[in-house]
């Protein structure tokens, strides 16, 4: 493999972010026809719907999730279909959020997780011999495949065979060979812009005989006799190509046959791509998005219009078992995804981006171009006024890029801020698109820190201090106050202190104008290095928590996302019960390494109740409870299966509070029953070193909890 291109890095967020704009352009008129579509919009020049932030979506979660196998595993070509079908059941919520869960023989996705969980392994999981043709050649084996060509630039071949061993997860046949053509297409976009040259390095690695390169190559000589309108060619495909040629809820021939229009008509223009794209119908979050991945990569982020991007602000939701991957910024994403491409490659970043993709730059940096990190404004002035941020070459405290914010008149006495979501609600959005749950990114202990500047010329005097904001109280909790001087960058630092019972939502810097007054100017700021560090250090009651109302059929626990099982709140306590496996649910930073983890434990029923630790999925993870023969256990998760690992005499009753406790440095454990030391143990066989905290139980168990606390070591 050849040296990375230069502007690697940048076409990656320019695909990745075409990849969102694409998703969030489909969602809501997914499955509408081109008739409904053409006789409710005309002719589509732009988002068809607002929104307050697009929730999780499937074509988004596949992508993130299952790149993560590369990470779990091995970056080589050495990883295999079985490892990533483990990753899927290790980052999948068990039947629910994440994909549509539509049933065993009728959703592709459904239908290979359920054959993975009881023992099937990829790539038998996904197989026509295993599942049959129909199932096997849904749309899905190419909708989650975008990354493997972003980590695969100049190498079409390398990008489909990492891509035929995630598809096979779930698919086989057509379904494979799309995603290995759409992951080949985009490899070779980074180095080529003439279209028909990017399909055919997409044809290149997929069988000639097979239906899908047959379709193809039938849309791409029809554009070649009649390039004029792609209406045209849209009839074509639905007289040959159309849904009632095909079986199964959503075929990928059809969806695929609006892709190579749409590529082809649009002319290489992001816009006139996207908008065709979605204008032909079917499933179009699906296909748009991949005609925004592969648009995106070839014309880089300036090929992008800002309208575009305004509404997406950077931000991206999932719905992962990890909460706390599922709330991030695609400056993010694409610093990961690119981490994945140079590992692959055997390449290091360059110096220009070296700290951004290693992970050692602040969490937000704002060096790609545009981007925001899904920073927003607010502020509680009593006159109207209105903010904007966006991206600047103007002033840099490091790099080459800050965020500028700018309020358009300066109120004395009152806040400005600029902040980073840290949690959300089911009011931050408008529906609840595969069912998102959070987890928060920020936690009481840990520092919050920032640079800021305001520019020369100002006329007015400016302080600035961090913030957190509680959601559950509506109460925000500052640091130290600092005045800025004009055209000097001024470091700011806030050691959140120890809390209970709070969920951080917010955190960002309030700017607090000295003068009285001034219509005339503007409130201008330049932020850069904006970073969250430390250890947790909080505690939380559950009579202060609450159900988050998505909709009847999904309602959570804040702060917690579940694997499975029914977990609610009851009488003020943490409640959770299943009839079968092990009912868990989870809350914290998978990147928590040492620390004590303390809870208040109420046996209900039943004979197994547990905390967990370390938790890294539903395949990895400790825990640590109360056995039904008088015992206290340690467990240890290996691929979804608990083993004990360690146990001590501990008596127990049902509806008695005990307090559990764990304290995990490094590979040894410690484990405390009503502050009494139990048993230590050292794990020598590939520990797990980080991860969240949790709880569950087992065997048909019931088991409340009163609460918790976290103290990082």
């Amino acid at each position: 493999m050849g040296k990375l291109p230069v502007d690697y890095v940048e076409k990656v967020y320019a695909g990745w972010l075409g990849k969102v704009i694409g998703v969030r352009h489909g969602g809501n008129v997914e499955n509408w026809t081109y008739e409904r579509l053409e006789r409710t919009f005309g002719e589509i020049t732009g988002y068809v719907h607002e929104f307050k932030n697009f929730a999780a979506d499937d074509d988004t979660n596949g992508p993130m999730v299952f790149l993560r196998a590369l990470e779990d595993y091995t970056h080589t070509r050495d990883i295999t279909a079985e490892q990533m079908g483990k990753t899927l059941l290790n980052y999948a919520p068990d039947g629910h959020g994440f994909f549509w869960w539509g049933g065993y023989g009728n959703s592709t996705e459904h239908t290979a997780y359920l054959n993975l969980k009881n023992g099937i392994p990829a790539p038998r999981s996904g197989s026509i011999q295993q599942n049959g043709k129909t199932v096997a050649e849904q749309i899905g084996g190419q909708i989650f495949i975008d990354v493997w060509g972003l980590i695969a630039p100049g190498n079409p071949s390398l990008a489909a065979e990492y891509a035929e061993k995630m598809a096979s997860v779930t698919h086989d046949g057509n379904g494979k060979y799309g995603g290995m053509f759409i992951a080949a297409c985009i490899a070779a976009a980074f180095g080529e812009t003439n279209m028909t040259a990017i399909l055919e390095a997409g044809l290149s690695v997929i069988p000639e005989d097979c239906d899908y390169a047959r379709m193809t190559r039938a849309v791409m000589a029809y554009h070649a006799s009649q390039p004029g309108n792609w209406r045209d060619c849209y009839r074509f495909v639905f007289e040959n190509y159309g849904y009632d040629r095909h079986p199964g809820v959503c075929h990928i021939i059809p969806n695929s046959a609006v892709i190579v229009l749409s590529l082809l008509y649009g002319e290489g223009d992001f816009s006139r791509s996207i908008n065709i794209c979605n204008m032909c119908g079917w499933d179009t979050d699906c296909n748009v998005a991949n005609v925004g991945t592969i648009i995106g990569v070839r014309n880089g982020i300036a090929g992008i219009d800002e309208s575009w991007r305004k509404p997406i602000n950077d931000f991206l939701c999932c719905s992962t078992v990890i909460g706390a991957l599922n709330i991030v910024d695609l400056p993010g994403c694409a610093s990961y995804i690119a981490r994945i491409g140079y590992k692959v490659a055997g390449e290091e970043a360059s110096e220009r981006w070296a700290d951004v993709v290693e992970g050692t730059a602040s969490r937000f940096h704002f060096e790609y171009p545009g981007s925001t990190h899904a920073f927003r404004l607010d502020s509680d002035a009593d006159w109207q006024v209105t903010g904007t941020v966006r991206n600047t070459e103007e002033a840099a405290a490091s790099g080459t890029r800050s965020l500028k914010v700018m309020f358009d008149r300066i109120v004395g006495g009152h806040g400005f801020r600029a902040y980073h979501q840290t949690y959300y609600r089911p009011d931050d959005f408008n529906d609840s698109r595969y069912d998102p749950s959070f987890s928060p990114v920020l936690y009481p202990g840990q520092t919050i820190e920032a640079k800021v500047m305001v520019p020369p010329g100002l006329g007015c005097k400016i302080q600035a201090r961090l913030y957190v904001k509680d959601g559950n109280a509506g109460v925000r909790h500052y640091g130290a106050k600092s005045e800025l001087s004009e055209g000097v960058w001024t470091r700011l630092s806030y050691d959140i202190p120890s809390m209970n019972g709070v969920c951080l939502e917010q955190a960002g810097i309030e700017f607090i104008p000295v003068e009285s007054i001034m219509y005339t100017h503007h409130l201008i700021a330049y932020i850069d290095d904006f970073d969250f560090t430390g250890k947790p250090n909080y505690s939380i009651d559950f009579a202060q928590e609450r159900l988050e109302v998505w909709n009847p059929l999904h309602v959570e626990v804040s702060q917690f996302t579940y694997l499975r099982g029914l977990w609610t709140l009851e009488d003020g306590e943490l409640s959770g019960s299943f009839h079968g496996e092990t009912a868990e649910c989870y809350t914290g930073d998978l990147q928590w390494n040492d620390y004590a983890f303390e809870a208040e434990v109420v046996p209900q029923i039943g004979a197994d109740h547990r905390i967990q630790f370390r938790v890294q999925g539903g395949l990895r993870s400790y825990a640590a409870g109360l056995a039904h023969d008088g015992r206290a256990v340690l467990y240890k998760n290996d691929d979804g299966e608990y083993r004990e690992l360690a146990s001590a005499p501990f008596a127990w009753q049902h509806g008695e509070v005990c307090k559990l406790a764990v304290v995990a440095v490094a590979n040894r454990i410690e484990l405390f029953a009503d502050d009494k030391p139990i048993l230590v143990y050292t794990d020598e066989e590939a520990p797990y070193l980080h991860g969240q905290v949790g709880f569950s139980n087992a065997g048909g168990s019931h088991t409340h909890y009163r609460r918790f606390g976290v103290r990082g070591l």
